[in-house]
């Protein structure tokens, strides 16, 4: 803790040889509590001595007194119930020195105090105050800055040690201390934009015993800046201005910048032009430049460069500078407008010609080129009264395009003069020019031309049906030369109804055929023919003839065809709305008058329900159905004709007779789909009859006598009922048998008794090869199912005992629907016959034959056989080699 001591502070006050002046021996401050850094505590009394001649001197760094006698803390100041005292030294011209000594008293002391009684010293903390130093200082280095002194260094030896920036941290070894007399030094240059401050850490030691005798105290070392920075340029320097604006437009500002110390004369820059001041000028305060004249002219200079100077020290001759181009460019207004290269233009066109381009202008203009300042555009000002003519612009060339629009008769105008201004799309603007004008002649050309009309459109009147031959009116067409119609002849264009005849040397117009005013042809009353005129070097022109056609009371008014419904309702009688209809036009339709010529009995009563429609009732009960109805209907002028109105009356609902409402009404597509069935059905009763009709030619099998082995043919005592031989068609493939059967005339090839059969197929020894297979094993009641099943596969009917061969499949498709047609039969035939047994068909099958009693060492030996002894069969051994070879084949497999 710093030791609160008395301050010696000596005061140097100097005189200016007024030995009259006084000074007190001594001054008194109270103060509240204690004292901040920058605090202001007193001023120093020093009579009616003239403070500018006499010099104050404070050697406490606690205190700093100004010229005027006034005194600020530089540190912080601790003040207790016993007083400070620090003093000041008040020194003239002549050396001679007197001293005032300054007591801070704390405020609960105030009116206890004498002139006698206090200490000269007492215990203060050790703080100094803040150094400063010069950036940039030239060399010799080390420079000494200030002795740092210690309170305990009055009462002890001590050492002084600092550490820091500029000391151990960077910018390292910048500064050093004498650690005897504590004299602050630096030992190189400072850069203060760089480092503009330093604060550094002073501890105080015991030389004897090392130990710290101070706090260590922080000691803040300004370095004071000096204008070593000239000022820059922050941002491009590059505006722009429209050309001839006025004095004092602004053009931009120039922003700058100074590195050195904020709020000195060292950033304080001025702005000034080291050329172009004969246009331009800049605020020297602000750096804005402005326009000095209004003669800046785009097209005779577009771009200015201006050096421009900055300057610190506010522009003084020591200050610093920089200087920069500025780039000013002028933007374009329209100031010039667009002129012709020519004082008059002229052109030619042939007569009759349209959307010709026919002559082109051209323009100069000095504005800034492809903007509208530059862009033309033309305006034909006079001489094209009947808008003959029309003018665009070329937009790369900036040229005038003069086009004949619609086209010009050389009879009626040989020559056209135009006026043609030419203009911009923007305005004028800085400039008292106005838009030009240019005269421009167009010479009409003659052409050889085709006859024309004497109107382009004729429009006649003519009353329907006026008799053929009726003079309608006489359209002629004169030649634009001769104004003569001679050898000229007329002819049809167009006459859809080929109601008019043209007389072709006269142009007479006549009728031809009855003229219709309620025809389709008739658009709004109006009938249009088209008529060309031809000279003698077959030149055309074309005229229009519209017929006005007049009605006449031509149509009585009608009643639509079709039902008019009335619904029945029990207890009442129905009505119906009767509505006529007529094409012809006032005063010859409506209103219509309505009437029932044969009354049927009272059984209908017609009143009328407007102009054109009247309400039919039947006055009685009536069945339903359709009614014939008797109705006369005139027109206004009582034209008109008894007309029958079919009347249904019926059952309704929701207006609609049931009958009908339930009808349906089939289309074309309707009446297609009910009758395909029926083709269908119609094509396959044809396919099947040319299926029946179709023939094959029989093969004769004959029998070879002994077989080797096989079965044998069996004969029948009576011809069978249900099999009709002539379907079993034996399939032929050249003189190759192909399809084999049992029981039906075919010659066999099944092997066996309860073991495989082949019919035609390849059997295991490879005796037979034909294309008919039989499942392989069947039992005694189940041989004629399995054996005649009904399946096909691969061109072999499987299990039917009846196959085609697949290679003959694709020969003759409807021999094949023949074939599995018979098929199909026996199919069905076959299974039956098995469970005759004795029956009906028992000669057509194959039977059991009965066991033949003992004794018999061979047992049942008929070549049907089916069943033999199971319980003994050594007698097989005794067999002779055909019934060995037959028992070989016909054994079961297991």
């Amino acid at each position: 803790m710093a030791k609160v001591l008395i301050f010696n502070i000596f005061l140097v006050l100097i005189l200016s040889g007024v030995e009259s002046c006084y000074l007190p021996s001594s001054h008194y401050v109270y103060v509240p509590g204690p004292i901040h850094p920058g605090q202001y505590i007193t001023t120093v009394d020093v009579g009616d001595c003239d403070t500018k001649s006499i010099q104050f001197i404070v050697y406490d760094p606690s205190f700093k007194i100004y010229s005027n006698g006034s005194v600020q803390a530089l540190a912080p100041v601790q003040v207790a119930k016993t007083r400070l005292i620090f003093f000041v030294y008040v020194e003239d011209n002549a050396g001679q020195q007197r001293e005032i000594a300054v007591h801070i008293l704390h405020t609960a002391e105030q009116g206890k105090h004498t002139d006698h009684g206090f200490l000269r010293r007492s215990k203060r903390r050790w703080s100094p105050p803040p150094f400063n130093i010069i950036e940039n200082e030239k060399p010799p280095f080390p420079k000494e800055i200030e002795k740092i002194v210690s309170d305990s260094a009055s009462t002890q030896e001590v050492f002084y040690y600092i550490s820091g920036p500029g000391v151990d941290l960077p910018p390292l070894d910048l500064f050093e201390i004498d650690k005897f007399t504590g004299m602050l030094s630096v030992k190189r240059a400072v850069d203060r934009e760089v480092y503009p401050k330093f604060v550094i850490t002073t501890r105080v030691q015991n030389r004897e015993t090392g130990r710290e005798t101070d706090d260590p105290l922080d000691i803040i070392v300004n370095v004071d800046d000096v204008n070593d920075n000239a000022p820059t340029f922050k941002d491009p320097l590059q505006f722009t201005v429209p050309e001839k604006s006025a004095a004092g437009e602004i053009v931009g500002m120039v922003n700058s910048t100074d590195r050195d110390q904020y709020g000195t004369e060292h950033v304080k820059v001025r702005y000034s032009l080291l050329s172009g001041t004969d246009l331009f000028t800049i605020n020297p305060g602000t750096g804005v430049i402005t326009t000095k004249t209004n003669t800046l002219d785009r097209e005779v200079k577009d771009k200015h460069m201006v050096i421009v100077q900055i300057k610190d020290m506010d522009g003084k001759p020591t200050g610093l500078f920089n200087t920069g181009t500025a780039t000013i460019t002028l933007t374009d207004v329209n100031d010039n407008p667009p002129t012709f290269s020519q004082t008059s233009y002229k052109a030619s066109v042939e007569e009759n010609e349209s959307n010709k381009l026919i002559l082109r202008i051209p323009v100069e203009d000095k504005d800034l080129k492809n903007t509208p300042n530059w862009a033309s555009k033309f305006v034909i000002v006079k001489g094209d009264d009947g808008k003959n003519f029309r003018i665009d612009t070329d937009p790369k060339t900036n040229e005038g395009l003069l086009y004949v629009d619609k086209p010009l008769d050389f009879e009626k105008t040989p020559r056209v003069n135009l006026e043609i201004m030419a203009c911009n799309v923007a305005e004028l603007k800085g400039t008292s020019a106005t838009w030009q004008t240019v005269p421009v002649t167009i010479d009409v050309t003659n052409v050889d031309e085709g006859p024309e009309f004497t109107a382009p459109t004729v429009r006649y009147p003519v009353k329907e049906n006026i008799p053929n031959g009726t003079l309608i009116g006489t359209y002629k067409a004169l030649d634009p030369e001769t104004k003569s119609s001679d050898g000229i002849k007329y002819y049809k264009a167009t006459d859809p109804g080929s109601w008019v005849n043209i007389e072709r040397d006269t142009g007479e117009v006549k009728v031809a055929n009855t003229i219709d005013r309620e025809s389709q042809l008739v658009k709004d009353g109006t009938y249009t023919v088209t008529v060309k005129a031809v000279d003698a070097t077959l030149k055309t022109g074309t005229g229009t003839i519209v017929l006005v056609v007049e009605d006449e009371n031509d149509t009585p008014p009608m009643i639509p065809t079709g039902e008019l419904v009335i619904c029945e309702k029990e207890g009442e009688l129905g009505s119906v709305l009767v509505v006529a209809e007529d094409s012809d036009q006032p005063p010859f339709s409506s209103p219509f008058s309505f009437s029932l010529p044969h009354n049927d009995e009272g059984k209908w009563s017609l009143t009328r329900f407007n102009d054109t429609a009247a309400t039919l009732k039947h006055l009685k009960e009536l069945p339903t159905g359709i009614h014939n109805v008797i109705v006369e209907v005139k027109d206004l002028q009582g034209f008109g004709k008894e007309q029958t109105a079919k009347v249904r009356i019926c059952e309704c609902r929701n207006g609609a007779c049931l009958a009908k409402a339930s009808s349906i009404a089939l289309g074309p597509m309707g009446i297609l789909a009910l009758l395909l069935p029926l083709a269908l059905l119609l094509l396959l009763g044809l396919l099947l009859a040319f299926f029946c009709a179709t023939k094959r030619e029989k093969m004769e099998l004959e029998d070879a006598g002994d077989s080797g082995g096989i079965l044998l043919k069996s004969n029948t005592e009576a011809p069978g009922e249900e099999v009709d031989a002539s379907l079993i068609t034996v399939p032929v493939a050249g003189n190759d048998i192909v399809v084999k059967g049992t029981n039906m005339g075919v010659s066999s090839g099944w092997q066996g008794t309860k073991s495989t059969s082949t019919m035609g197929g390849a059997h295991e020894n490879g005796m037979y090869t034909t294309g008919v297979k039989t499942n392989e094993y069947y039992t005694e009641y189940g041989e004629y199912g399995g054996q005649y099943g009904s399946q096909f596969n691969g061109g072999h009917l499987l299990g039917s005992g009846i196959g085609v061969d697949s290679r003959y499949l694709t020969q003759d498709s409807s021999f094949l629907q023949t074939w599995e047609t018979n098929r199909r039969y026996l199919q069905q035939k076959l299974p039956y016959l098995g469970t005759e047994d004795n029956g009906r068909y028992a000669d057509d099958i194959i039977h059991a034959y009965g066991y033949e009693g003992a004794g018999s060492a061979a047992g049942s030996v008929g070549c049907c056989s089916e069943f033999g002894d199971n319980d003994n069969l050594d007698f097989l051994n005794t067999l002779g080699p055909k019934f060995k070879g037959l028992a070989e084949v016909s054994r079961k497999k297991t």
